[in-house]
């Protein structure tokens, strides 16, 4: 067992207090908190800005000097998480966030991005969903600085949507693990959705307006292409993936069907001389056929994913799953945080198809904070599309991304966003490619170590029987045994076990 005090691991600790205490924040509408603070820091925002990972900008909203020390924090008396169980330590939080070093940017970063020819002033963009479905809704969030939308699916459909028709999975304290919605399409008629496009445009010209449509036939998605055009929509982005629709051939059963990509692209690009955008669906196996498909149909880019098809939270007494509708429930569509590895590998798939290598692509699935959106670029991505955070947490959440992402870009030295597109797909290789003459072994810090065991239990139970518990209840570790595959890494909870050195294998 080693002891390891070294600077970087007290200030790794130091941010894992800040996440775990700034996680059980409520993000209130106007927190409490902020207006007990007797020096008139805001408090609840410099709260949010550390639960979307943006330490930089919550410091940035501090004073220089640590007021906090002497204070009897009238803000944690406020905290409305004490009608609940206990309030936040916000005091502890905010000398935690003083404790650690921040490097400060010193330039401007260019947010901007062109996407299929267009100029966009970030990448940030609601996507077609429940959060953009009306002229209000969208007003706000490009007036608080969102570079655009996908407006909610446009049909000439007779939208009926049931009621309750969402469900969340829960895990361990996260309550927003994953998200389910039987949502359809927009429910206001085509002239109140043709009308929210102009206005949007007119009040809003520099903002990108994405007009997401779905038709019956080719006469209707050529049809309504040409109408989005003539509304003043700069893209078309055509739904091939909605899971969860009343009616054959439409939404995913079109994405599922390389053909009728094919015939439908077609259609639209003769109804428009916008951009075209085809909208994938993830309930399939490979996502390159169908998007190769909408390229030789016309398509410009590609936008994926949509959400998966599932089946949530069965109730063991009733036998009835979520979201419940007079005792029957349907397949929805999945999202939020737990499908940000599934997009990516979508991506990843059609950024390495010689077919699809340099098409422009909007990513989607699971993006919350400015972390999530750079994994996206780094990908290939160059515009990005958010739901399910938006629902959670507001339109607000842009400000952090916003911030966070232009943070990251000048300090790592790149002046824009164009500057790091693409840049994480070399990595990305084939299994044989992989090294597999070496190991990596963990590495236990003693100092750490809390003696839960968690990583013995899991290397036992689940892994090579490496790991043994001395006498004062920490974890030694066989080396003979060890095959580095860093299981006990991952689920100690003291962050107590780190990557140690790498080794090459002795040859039998």
């Amino acid at each position: 067992m080693q002891h390891n005090d070294k600077p970087e691991n007290q200030m790794m600790r130091v941010k894992n207090r800040i996440r775990e205490e700034a996680g059980r924040c409520l993000l209130c509408h106007e927190p409490s908190c902020s207006p007990a603070c007797p020096r008139g820091i805001d408090t609840g925002r410099v709260i949010r800005a550390l639960n979307f990972e943006n330490r930089a900008g919550a410091r940035h909203r501090l004073p220089d000097v640590n007021y906090c020390t002497d204070c009897a924090a009238p803000c944690a008396q406020a905290c409305r998480r004490g009608k609940l169980d206990a309030p936040l330590r916000i005091r502890e939080l905010i000398s935690d966030l003083y404790a650690l070093h921040m490097e400060t940017p010193d330039r401007p970063v260019d947010l901007s991005i062109d996407f299929c020819g267009v100029h966009c002033e970030n990448p940030f963009f609601l996507s077609s969903s429940v959060v953009s479905n009306n002229y209000e809704m969208v007003a706000k969030a490009l007036s608080m600085g969102w570079g655009g939308v996908a407006f909610k699916t446009i049909s000439l459909l007779d939208i009926q949507e049931a009621s309750p028709r969402f469900a969340m999975l829960s895990k361990e304290g996260n309550s927003f693990l994953g998200f389910k919605n039987i949502e359809q399409l927009s429910d206001h008629t085509y002239e109140e959705n043709l009308e929210f496009i102009r206005r949007l445009k007119q009040d809003f010209p520099k903002k990108i307006m994405i007009a997401s449509i779905m038709g019956r036939d080719e006469e209707e998605w050529t049809r309504i292409a040409r109408d989005m055009e003539e509304a003043g929509a700069d893209m078309i982005e055509c739904n091939f993936s909605c899971p969860q629709m009343v009616g054959t051939g439409l939404g995913a059963e079109i994405g599922e069907n390389p053909e009728l990509v094919e015939l439908y692209t077609r259609a639209v690009r003769k109804g428009t001389r916008l951009p075209v955008l085809a909208k994938m669906t993830p309930n399939i196996t490979h996502m390159a056929v169908p998007a190769k498909a909408a390229m030789a149909g016309g398509a410009d880019g590609i936008t994926a994913i949509n959400t998966i098809r599932s089946i949530m939270n069965i109730d063991l007494d009733t036998f009835l799953s979520e979201p419940k509708v007079h005792g029957q429930s349907i397949e929805g569509g999945y999202s939020g945080k737990a499908v940000k590895p599934i997009a990516l590998h979508f991506i990843n798939e059609m950024r390495h198809d010689p077919a699809l290598s340099e098409i422009p692509i909007g990513g989607m699935g699971g993006i919350e904070n400015w972390r999530d959106a750079a994994e996206y670029l780094l990908m290939g991505c160059t515009n990005l599309q958010i739901t399910t955070a938006v629902m959670q947490y507001g339109y607000r959440i842009i400000d952090d991304l916003k911030e966070g992402l232009s943070d990251y870009l000048a300090l790592r030295g790149f002046g824009s966003v164009n500057d790091i597109v693409g840049k994480a797909l070399e990595h990305i290789v084939q299994a044989g490619e992989l090294d597999r003459g070496s190991i990596k072994y963990p590495r236990f810090v003693r100092k750490d170590c809390i003696g839960c065991g968690r990583c013995y239990i899991s290397c036992f139970d689940g892994g090579h029987q490496a790991i043994r518990m001395d006498g004062e209840n920490h974890p030694v570790l066989d080396v003979k045994k060890c095959v580095g595959c860093h299981l006990c890494l991952l689920v100690c909870p003291a962050k107590a076990v780190e990557p140690g050195k790498r080794v090459q294998k002795k040859r039998v």
